[in-house]
């Protein structure tokens, strides 16, 4: 196809932390790079993170005393991925995800530390207890974007303080512990926020970008010293292939179709399907509701449907991040549940008001654990977090924020709120058989009192204790629940993204059919199927591949290995 309107030598679809890395490192390998995205937002549900990377070997984690072991993480990530993910993908992200970081550190602002969070199945062979392999963005200055800071994406709430105030993972937990200084720390940075005039007066952004707004922010600084172009509001129509390869693809640019050439190839970075209700009834039927996603408004799956139409392979779409979620009515996706869990002070119960896990295990896991429970039983969606006066005054959950009257929170919040002065007048309000819960809150309390859960054993994995309190004992993440009044929230069977995909090999190239490379186009992210299969390995094992795989293809595309 000759009448092009516009040629490149590199399309990439999508600007999460993938897409926008993949066109980096193809313009630093001097090529003619366009990104496009389909939002009016950039930054895609990376920007909306905790930005972390899961990254074996990096030389981050060695300055930090950590001596990794490439074989040991690839051990680790093979026994807990699907059977039909190719070792040679697993290999390839194991091998590639040290130098992408390097890289990355080297030619962006964005700098990171290796922290000591254990593998979210750290007592599997391979995995590291210690941690050490997940890596944090630390805090930028987003005063260098420009005016591109406005349509970057907000924080997730769950990721930001009042759904404005970016903070990093250590004021996270100053503020959640109530450390010395906290109260001094957060009057500085509220301060900061806003006094950042006379920006202010024209934008809620935070300038101070951390966690997944740091990530992509930093990124983008660099994209703009390459003069890269990032198209808002060019949403993807169609690929084009002409034999064996891919040589452009149609947008939709200011309502009109708009038809770009590739010289090298195309990279889709846009995302998986969380928000295309249609597509998750059809190939994910253990998660099946949209809204419940933690994934942007604009994931509805364009681009594996784009793949498809000119003969590629999927693999694994029944698959997705599984997640428990908080739901506030009018908000557009759900609100992951991280820390919440583990701390004393609360369980979960289904409609019977039984228990049926490991309230502190991984989201993934307990994500995973609600979808079977309730595609089998048909009562854990919703369940209820019960937590009592002791825990609401110390803690947040979800929305809920302690220290703050429940009638200064929004009416959404509000409406969610279950209270009862006894656990018998909760049961009433949340339609639980009084004496069942009773009976699980006796059990409970029994043995939460000893700092033992015989049922579920609830605090005894490093990963569990990791989002306990420290300062509790003999078990960070157990005590009886007795000081009323009570409290119930629902939480959803969810998930932060679908992970099935586009077939992919080591080198990110979608395959068809055949298992045949498709000349010209690559996919990364949650485009393709991912190599952790239906698992969730540690803390960034979905941008981390993400960026490994941009790093791999863009490198591939320019015949490079600079």
């Amino acid at each position: 196809m000759s009448n092009w309107d516009k040629e490149v030598d590199i399309l990439v679809v999508g600007s999460g932390a993938g897409g926008l890395l993949a066109g980096l490192v193809g313009a630093h390998n001097r090529a003619d790079v366009l990104i496009v995205e389909k939002a009016e937002l950039w930054g895609g549900t990376s920007a909306t993170s905790g930005g972390g990377i899961w990254i074996p070997g990096s030389d981050v984690a060695r300055a930090a005393g950590f001596e990794d072991n490439l074989d040991d993480a690839f051990t680790y990530l093979r026994g807990l991925s699907a059977d039909n993910v190719p070792d040679e993908n697993i290999r390839a992200y194991v091998d590639n995800a040290a130098p992408m970081l390097r890289w990355v550190m080297a030619n962006t602002p964005v700098q990171f530390m290796a922290f000591p969070y254990p593998d979210y199945h750290a007592e599997n062979p391979g995995g590291s207890p210690q941690g050490y392999r997940t890596h944090l963005p630390l805090p930028i200055n987003g005063k260098p974007l420009g005016n591109e800071i406005r349509s970057l994406r907000f924080a997730s709430p769950a990721a930001s303080l009042f759904g404005y105030l970016n903070w990093h993972f250590s004021e996270t937990s100053e503020l959640l512990y109530r450390s010395k200084g906290w109260i001094k720390n957060l009057v500085v940075n509220m301060s900061r926020y806003w006094l950042d005039l006379p920006f202010r007066l024209t934008s809620r952004k935070d300038r101070r970008l951390t966690l997944g707004n740091a990530l992509t922010g930093g990124l983008r600084m660099a994209l703009d010293k390459q003069d890269v172009p990032l198209w808002l509001k060019t949403p993807l129509i169609d690929l084009v292939r002409e034999g064996s390869r891919v040589t452009g693809a149609v947008v939709e640019k200011d309502g009109k179709p708009y038809r770009i050439g590739v010289r090298k190839g195309v990279v889709l970075a846009a995302g998986g399907f969380d928000k295309n209700q249609t597509m998750r009834n059809a190939n994910a039927p253990l998660y099946p509701t949209a809204q419940y996603s933690g994934g942007v408004t604009s994931n509805t799956g364009d681009s594996i449907r784009a793949g498809e139409a000119i003969g590629a392979r999927t693999l694994n779409l029944q698959s997705a991040w599984a997640a428990p979620v908080f739901y506030v009515p009018g908000e557009d996706r759900g609100r992951l549940c991280t820390i919440e869990r583990a701390l004393p002070g609360c369980i979960m119960v289904n409609q019977s008001g039984k228990r049926y896990l490991n309230e502190a295990a991984s989201y993934h896991i307990v994500g995973q654990q609600m979808a079977r429970r309730d595609a089998e039983h048909n009562d854990a969606n919703p369940s209820w977090m019960i937590f009592d006066q002791e825990y609401r005054h110390k803690f947040p959950m979800g929305p809920l924020y302690p220290l703050m009257p429940t009638f200064l929170h929004s009416k959404g919040v509000r409406s969610i709120l279950k209270k009862g002065r006894s656990i018998e007048e909760l049961a009433g309000q949340i339609g639980v058989d009084p004496a069942t819960l009773s009976a699980t809150m006796t059990r409970f309390n029994t043995h939460a009192a000893k700092g033992e859960d015989p049922e579920f054993h609830r605090g005894e994995a490093a990963y569990d204790k990791m989002y306990g309190d420290f300062r509790h004992g003999p078990n960070p993440c157990l005590r009886p629940i007795d000081k009323g009044p009570f409290y119930a929230i629902p939480i959803y069977p969810g998930d932060i993204g679908t992970n099935g995909g586009l077939l992919t090999n080591a080198k990110a190239q979608v395959l068809d059919d055949a298992g045949e490379p498709i000349v010209g186009l690559y996919a990364v992210g949650n485009n393709a199927a991912s190599a952790m299969g239906e698992s969730y390995p540690g803390a960034g094992v979905t941008i981390g591949p993400a960026m490994t795989s941009a790093y791999v293809a863009a490198r591939h595309m320019t015949g490079s290995n600079a």
